[in-house]
């Protein structure tokens, strides 16, 4: 604990100290919260996104498993071409957002290529951006973890070392300056006894003259 400064100006440094810290306190408390609920609701998206992408590559492969055209696929015929991110806020912290995904279609023969290779297509193209989705829904967990842990942190700043460190300053101060003020009024009893004594004493040059 450090030195404090045991006078009255202190005592008001320290009672505003603690006004402060008890009034940011319940929102720290709140935003703490907030990010553990959110954090929480998006690791639940995330899993149904790659359960999706499972259940989507699941069927996809027991579809395609009745052509006879291993080699048909051609490779390069899909691309990613751009991928679209947006901006949010959550609990006052800027996250991304999955927008969509564009694609490119490779060149390839429209009459030599069975038809199911452009169904094949688009549902790797659903598949890839549904990697997108989860890996935008990991950032955002991510940035949302890290404020959660420096308000954490703030929150356990404020209950267990500020609010108990300046609750112990006013209270030592606060004896401080009580004991001060006790001891000036006994000084002050003292002294008026001394100044009552000696003037009912009779003074010496009085009782000589008698």
């Amino acid at each position: 604990m450090a030195k404090i400064k045991l006078t009255k100006n202190e005592l008001k440094v320290q009672k505003d100290a603690l006004k402060m810290y008890r009034r940011y306190l319940p929102t720290l408390t709140l935003k703490k919260q907030q990010l553990q609920t959110e954090i929480r609701n998006i690791e639940v998206k995330a899993k149904a996104v790659r359960k999706e992408k499972e259940l989507l590559e699941k069927g996809f492969n027991e579809w395609i498993g009745v052509f006879s055209e291993k080699d048909a696929f051609p490779d390069g015929i899909i691309t990613v071409s751009n991928i679209r991110k947006g901006k949010g806020n959550i609990a006052g912290v800027d996250i991304p957002t999955f927008e969509g995904a564009d694609f490119s279609r490779g060149d390839y023969d429209l009459y030599s290529t069975p038809l199911w290779v452009d169904i094949a297509a688009n549902h790797m193209e659903k598949a890839i951006s549904l990697d997108f989705q989860a890996e935008v829904f990991d950032e955002q967990a991510r940035l949302l973890q890290k404020e959660l842990l420096a308000t954490s942190q703030r929150v356990n700043l404020f209950e267990k070392v500020k609010i108990p460190e300046t609750q112990a300053n006013i209270k030592k101060i606060s004896i401080y300056m009580a004991d001060q003020q006790v001891s000036a009024v006994v000084r002050s009893k003292i002294s008026k006894r001394k100044i009552a004594l000696r003037n009912t004493q009779t003074p010496e040059s009085e009782v000589y003259s008698l």
